[in-house]
């Protein structure tokens, strides 16, 4: 398959080349007779009536959105594909003969991805910003948006060739497919940098998350042997605390990726979602140091929430903002609020972990779905920064 940036186009169809002989012969017709022509053109093709000032209208918009599309495609683009795109887009038309579906819905992934990486691109990154920002306003909801910097990049280009580079922005993307909720959106936004919207976020879950990338995509880029630190660092910004503007959140969170990148390469360091203080000089890095696999905690125990795994294997469906909440049966009818909900388990939030049991019942109440009963074996607990505490449970069967 040819790459972007190669010299080779695919030949043009009989259609296509009658249809760039049109362009040309109708360049040189008089407006009146132009209009004519179109409007009886346009109904044969794609059985819509307009008049002859709309049907020049719409060919002149034709043939300017094939000159847009070519330039963000860097490639020839058909003039069959501009007219379905522009006509697409208005009440005309209701017949869409004019291409296949699949060959349009292909146009519209790749002007709206990155085609190294298979990720959403910068404009569609904007588009999503602002419309997640305005649902997160409209229904009370948390959002939040996070920069990625892949570190050693411009390194690994140097000493092992941009085909090598390309190959860890890749698994960096890879990394996010695999990482994410459903939920989430994930961005490459420029050279070495990708940005992620997670919805309903708090801001403990989003550096947790942020942490859980980073972990993946180390244990992912380890075999190539790079031997330069590469990995992904991260800054976030949660609406509404940190700011009600894509800028003042876009800003806040690039901040917060500089202060990581030159506070030492710690994995388990989290950089506080708090007001930023004034720059200072950064100090050298400490040389990082092999990391040493500590054994797994005895089954009875609550292990420290540095020491929980960072691999999840059931994908998580954020909860914050909604009224779910647990009632603990067992507990004397205790509720507890739920933070988040998988196949495999269930996270509340508690004034104390020590009042749960190893193992109980509990009647799950999440909005949309009915009541319904289960029982609950605790995994992990650890403090939240507002004092109380996440236990993690999974289900019993």
């Amino acid at each position: 398959m040819p790459q972007p940036g190669e010299a080779f186009q695919p030949q043009p169809s009989a259609e296509d080349s009658f249809l760039d002989l049109l362009v040309e012969t109708l360049e040189g017709l008089d407006e009146s007779v132009r209009g004519q022509f179109l409007r009886q053109f346009f109904r044969t093709i794609a059985q819509i009536d307009l008049t002859e000032a709309q049907s020049n209208e719409y060919w002149d918009r034709i043939l300017q959105r094939r000159l847009e599309l070519a330039e963000n495609l860097g490639k020839r683009v058909s003039l069959k594909t501009a007219m379905v795109d522009v006509l697409a887009s208005t009440n005309f038309l209701r017949v869409p003969i004019l291409m296949e579906y699949d060959e349009f819905k292909k146009l519209q992934i790749n002007a709206a991805t990155d085609a190294l990486t298979g990720l959403y691109n910068r404009r569609l990154f904007d588009e999503y910003c602002d419309k997640e920002l305005n649902r997160a306003k409209r229904y009370g909801q948390q959002l939040a948006v996070v920069i990625l910097d892949l570190h050693k990049l411009k390194e690994v280009n140097d000493r092992h060739g941009h085909l090598q580079g390309d190959q860890v922005l890749q698994l960096a993307a890879t990394t996010l497919r695999k990482t994410l909720r459903a939920s989430d959106f994930a961005f490459r936004i420029g050279g070495d940098e990708f940005a992620l919207l997670l919805p309903q976020t708090d801001p403990e879950q989003a550096i947790t998350l942020c942490k859980r990338v980073r972990a993946q995509y180390e244990a992912e880029v380890g075999p190539l042997k790079l031997d330069l630190g590469v990995t992904l660092d991260f800054g976030a910004a949660v609406y509404p605390q940190d700011g009600d503007q894509k800028a003042a959140l876009m800003g806040l969170a690039d901040e917060r990726l500089y202060q990581l990148k030159h506070a030492g390469r710690t994995p388990s360091r989290v950089i506080p979602l708090e007001p930023l203080q004034p720059r200072e000089a950064p100090a050298p890095p400490p040389t990082p140091s092999k990391p040493i696999a500590a054994p797994a905690p005895a089954p009875s125990a609550v292990p420290h929430p540095a020491a929980r795994p960072e691999a999840r294997k059931w994908e998580r469906v954020s909860l914050a903002g909604t009224k779910a909440y647990a009632i603990l049966t067992e507990l004397g009818q205790k509720s507890a609020h739920v933070i988040d909900l998988s196949y495999g388990g269930v996270a509340l939030q508690l004034d104390k972990s020590d009042e749960l049991p190893s193992q109980f019942s509990a009647v799950l109440h999440v909005p949309i779905l009915p009541p319904v009963r289960v029982v609950l074996r605790k995994v992990y607990s650890s403090r939240l920064e507002s004092g109380r505490t996440r236990v993690g449970c999974a289900f019993v069967s």
